[in-house]
């Protein structure tokens, strides 16, 4: 998901303090639609609203029991979907990777072990696990690398630390995603060897008095980057001003503006450029609490650089695991964490890569595992019966405004998703309305409290939710709400109320299809 758009005065990669966006617009006593006609008419009356007229909006509703489609509006049109685009992925991996697969991080060597030492390089080799170092998921990774080393009697390392990320071949942002975005948590590099989310939090505290610097703080702090900070402290009461840039490629961060007196201290959090180093760096830091002498340096790899004799007759010194995929999916869909969409989606596509290999039809030259993800999913796609044309996605996040999909295709994917074997535990992953993920804060009152299950999507004037809703009267339906080209005025609710409101339209309809 991307956040509402940052409020800038300079050009790509700068972030300014955003305001919070109030919950709903359309009244919830609406929903008590009774027959299909007024349900067309209520949903009708939403859509064609004045402040929508030079908005598009695609619906689609289908009834699970029956198939029939009970609403549609431009549902064959191709839309941006935002954070709904997640669903393919989901799908992809559901039925790529088993469910209770976890992403090993190795440290290996071909270097022999003599007297407790090792006497080549040691490799910390990612695989894809984007929940390395989160709570909850070996956030202690790095000393339990560390101990397993040291239980084997190794005292000192004669060779370098490389820190390898290649096992993703491509870049590491996702195709489509914008410069201006790549400073934000949401733009995080989606790496082979990714750690903390790849996300480091910046807190600007202003200083006692005027004319001090304000104080930057990073947590964690070892992930503090090259710093280039004027921020300075203003009178009280006065306008804050905070100033973040990146340029694309580098790692200095410019802070610069400034922040009142006595106001609460803000906090950010921001992409971290290079999550391999970060890993190197922590690994380091650990070998050296565990009494672990390096005598080499830190080196990166990253694709497409190779070392192929790194990890040729390498054997596993030291492996952490990540949670099962059904776990890192769940997270991914509740809290639509991109990192781990895309990573999935690549893991994903290493899978396909290998299973295609000395097939007759196998695609031919250079694609990047993203692209085998995608290769495979529109495979998977055309086994579902989703024409090729009514999906046009570029990664696996949505967070690209090359993503396209049309209504009718996503509530097809909802209704394949809905009669697999795994169908209740991918009911179980998305965010539930007026409880939980992304939905928490949304529909807390009505019929669709805790009877819709959704992805939400957003992105500046592009607002979206598709999912399942239980009927009234017990119906399953899916639907897929996509609203693009949206531009909301200074005094005028949010999309979100609107939308909300159609699907408390569904959840509260008691008609038969």
């Amino acid at each position: 998901m991307r956040p509402a758009p940052w409020i800038t005065s300079l050009p790509c990669l700068l972030i300014l303090l955003c305001a919070g966006l109030p919950a709903t617009a359309f009244p919830v006593a609406s929903a008590t639609a009774q027959s299909q006609r007024s349900l067309t008419t209520q949903i009708d009356a939403i859509i064609r609203q004045p402040r929508y007229a030079a908005a598009d909006w695609g619906i689609a509703v289908v009834s699970l029991d029956s198939g029939r489609m009970l609403y549609s509006h431009q549902s064959g049109k191709l839309f941006q979907p935002a954070s709904t685009a997640k669903l393919f992925t989901a799908a992809l991996t559901l039925s790529t990777l088993a469910a209770d697969y976890r992403i090993p991080t190795r440290l290996l060597s071909a270097a022999p072990v003599r007297h407790g030492r090792l006497d080549g390089p040691l490799l910390l080799y990612g695989m894809g696990d984007p929940t390395l170092g989160t709570p909850g998921a070996n956030p202690a990774w790095a000393d339990d690398l560390a101990g397993q080393l040291a239980a084997r009697g190794i005292r000192e390392v004669r060779g370098d630390l490389v820190a390898d990320d290649s096992y993703f071949a491509g870049p590491q942002l996702g195709s489509g995603w914008e410069a201006s975005d790549l400073l934000g948590w949401f733009a995080a590099p989606a790496s082979a060897l990714s750690v903390h989310e790849n996300i480091v939090a910046l807190t600007v505290t202003p200083a006692a008095n005027a004319g001090q610097p304000a104080r930057l703080s990073f947590a964690p702090a070892v992930a503090t980057p090259p710093l280039a900070d004027t921020l300075t402290t203003a009178p009280a009461h006065a306008p804050d001003d905070i100033n973040l840039y990146r340029a694309p490629g580098d790692p200095l961060l410019h802070a610069f503006g400034s922040i009142a007196a006595g106001t609460p201290p803000h906090t950010y959090r921001l992409a971290i450029p290079s999550p391999a180093r970060q890993a190197g760096e922590e690994l380091r830091a650990a070998l050296a609490r565990h009494g672990m002498r390096l005598r080499g340096q830190l080196r990166v790899l990253h694709w497409p650089e190779r070392d192929d004799a790194l990890r040729a007759d390498a054997q596993t010194l030291a492996e952490v695991l990540s949670p099962p995929v059904a776990a890192i999916l769940a997270q991914g869909l509740k809290r639509s964490q991109n990192l781990y969409l895309q990573n999935l989606l690549q893991i994903d596509g290493i899978s396909a890569q290998a299973a295609a290999a000395g097939q007759p039809d196998a695609p031919t030259g250079f694609l990047s595992s993203e692209a085998w993800g995608l290769h495979a999913l529109h495979d998977l796609l055309g086994r579902i019966g989703i024409a090729p044309s009514s999906v046009l996605l570029e990664e696996g996040t949505g967070l690209s405004r090359g993503d396209l999909a049309t209504p009718e295709a996503m509530v097809r994917l909802l209704q394949y998703l809905a009669a697999q074997p795994w169908a209740a535990t991918l009911r179980g992953m998305l965010p539930v309305a007026g409880v939980d993920g992304t939905l928490e804060r949304r529909m807390r009152d009505g019929p669709a409290t805790d009877r819709v299950q959704a992805k939400t999507g957003s992105m500046a004037h592009v607002h979206s939710l598709a999912g399942y809703v239980t009927t009234a009267n017990g119906q399953q339906l899916a639907f897929a709400i996509l609203l693009n080209n949206d531009e909301r005025g200074a005094v005028e609710p949010p999309a979100s109320g609107d939308i909300d409101a159609i699907v408390q339209l569904l959840a509260g309809w008691r008609g038969t299809d």
